[in-house]
C-alpha cells in the first residue's frame, strides 16, 4: 500500500515533466516515472501498451505533434485504495481536458488550425516511487464533433466541451476525511447493483433512489450529456437501453472514492449486442461486442449529483464492423 498523499505526488510530478516535454520527447519524461513494464491502457486505436518507450511512440508524440504545447486542465484529481473485493492497489484518479491547437493531421483526420479539448480520465496505479499500470481514456468522438466530422450521427444528448463539478471542488489535492469517501463508494455500489440488477433497465423509480432529480449526466461523445431525470431517460436510456442487449457485467479493474468523488474503470465493463441503430450506426445483430467504460461522480449528501462517463465507443464499434476513423478519412479525401 502506497501513502495516498504520496502517490498523488508522484502522478503530479511525472506530469510536469510530460506536460513541458515537446514532441519525441515524451519517454524521457515518463520513463523515470514509470516501471520498466507500465501497462498503459489507450483507447482505440491505441489499446494496451507497455513501458514508456511504447507509450510515447504510439501515443504522447503524436498528440504533441498534433496539438502543440498543451494545457492540462484538471477538474477532478483524487486518490484511494482498490476498493474492489479481492483486489488491492494505489490508485490516483484525474479529470479534465487538454487545450491544444490543432496544427497538424491526428489518426488521420484533418487538423482544424483551432483550438481544441481532448477530453480525458486517466486512473493510475502507484507502488512505491513508481506508476505501474495506467488507464487512460480520451474521447476522440467528441473530439470529432468539435473538428465537424462527417461521419458522425446526430447526439440525443447535447455534445458540448464537458464541465468540472458545479461545486469547483473536485482538485483534491489535500487528504479527505477517510469516512467520506467510504460513504460515496457506498452510494456508488448501491447504484451499480441495482442497476445491473435489473439487466440495465432504468426506470424513473430507480434514479430516485440514487440520484438528485436536477442530476447532470456527462456523457461521452456520440451521446452527450443529459439534464435531470427526464433529460437523462431521453438522452442517455433510450439509445442505451432501447437499441443495446446487455449480456453480462464483467466487473471493474478498480473502483473507490475520496471525499465526495468517486469513480471507476472497466476492461470491459460490459458486453452488448446491437438490436437495433445504436448512434444510428449499427443494425440489429446477433455479434458482442465488449464496453471499456469511465464512471466518475459527484456526491451531494447521500444522493448522486453528477456523473462523468467515457465509453470507448470506437473500439466498440469497430468490433462491430464500423470503422468510424476510416469512414471519415475518406470523406475527407473524397473516396467512397
Amino acid at each position: 500500500m502506497t501513502d495516498l498523499q504520496h502517490a498523488k505526488a508522484c502522478v503530479l510530478a511525472m506530469e510536469r515533466g510530460l506536460d513541458a516535454a515537446a514532441s519525441g520527447h515524451a519517454a524521457d519524461a515518463l520513463a523515470p516515472a514509470t516501471s520498466p513494464d507500465w501497462l498503459w491502457r489507450g483507447m482505440h486505436p491505441f489499446h494496451e501498451q507497455t513501458g514508456a518507450e511504447a507509450v510515447a511512440r504510439s501515443y504522447w508524440d503524436p498528440v504533441k505533434a498534433a496539438f502543440g504545447p498543451q494545457q492540462r486542465r484538471r477538474d477532478i484529481f483524487m486518490a484511494f485504495e482498490n476498493g474492489m473485493e479481492g483486489k488491492t492497489g494505489t490508485w490516483v484518479v484525474e479529470m479534465g481536458h487538454m487545450l491544444g491547437l490543432w496544427r497538424q493531421p491526428f489518426l488521420g483526420l484533418r487538423p482544424t488550425g483551432r483550438m481544441a479539448f481532448l477530453r480525458y480520465a486517466e486512473f493510475n496505479r502507484v507502488e512505491g516511487d513508481r506508476i505501474v499500470e495506467t488507464a487512460h481514456f480520451v474521447d476522440l468522438m467528441n473530439l470529432m464533433h468539435q473538428a465537424g466530422c462527417q461521419s458522425l450521427p446526430q447526439s440525443t444528448g447535447t455534445t458540448l466541451i464537458t464541465p468540472g463539478p458545479m461545486t469547483h471542488d473536485g482538485l483534491l489535492y489535500d487528504a479527505q476525511p477517510p469516512e467520506e469517501g467510504v460513504t460515496t463508494l457506498a452510494l456508488i455500489n448501491r447504484m451499480i447493483d441495482r442497476l445491473i440488477g435489473t439487466g440495465v433497465r432504468t426506470l424513473r423509480s430507480d434514479l430516485e433512489l440514487d440520484w438528485r432529480e436536477d442530476m447532470l449526466w456527462w456523457g461521452p461523445g456520440g451521446i452527450g450529456a443529459s439534464y435531470s431525470f427526464d433529460g437523462y431517460l431521453v438522452g442517455h436510456t433510450a439509445p442505451f437501453e432501447e437499441d443495446l442487449e446487455f449480456l453480462s457485467h464483467n466487473g471493474h479493474v478498480t473502483r473507490g472514492g475520496e471525499g465526495a468523488f468517486g469513480g471507476f474503470f472497466g476492461w470491459p465493463s460490459m458486453t452488448m449486442r446491437p438490436t437495433g441503430g445504436y448512434m444510428g450506426l449499427t443494425a440489429a445483430s446477433t455479434q458482442t461486442a465488449d464496453m471499456r467504460i469511465v464512471d466518475l461522480y459527484r456526491r451531494d449528501g447521500d444522493l448522486l449529483a453528477e456523473n462523468w462517463i467515457f465509453i470507448d465507443h470506437l473500439h466498440f464499434l469497430n468490433q462491430l464492423g464500423v470503422d468510424l476513423l476510416e469512414r471519415e478519412r475518406r470523406l475527407q479525401a473524397g473516396t467512397p
